[in-house]
């Protein structure tokens, strides 16, 4: 399966949360951390983007989506 990794600009499109509400989500634990393209550059990958705002458009509350953020955040490191 081929994921992408989406930029800032991407992502504001793709979620509808400007740049200061998706960092903050970031710091309460409602989105998932970006990871590093190095240098100063980061991304996050579209599955996440994807299943994250199925999450949101599904109903599901804050204490399941940062759930569901700690479980993204952890399969990234499954990955093989």
């Amino acid at each position: 399966m081929s994921q992408a990794i989406l930029r800032l600009p991407a992502v504001k499109f793709a979620s509808g949360l400007s740049r200061s509400t998706l960092y903050l989500r970031i710091t309460q634990g409602l989105w998932t951390k970006p990871i590093s393209l190095g240098g100063r550059a980061v991304g996050w990958p579209d599955g996440e983007i994807a299943t994250l705002n199925a999450a949101r458009i599904s109903g599901k509350s804050n204490g399941e989506i940062k759930e569901l953020v700690a479980k993204l955040e952890s399969d990234r490191k499954a990955v093989k």
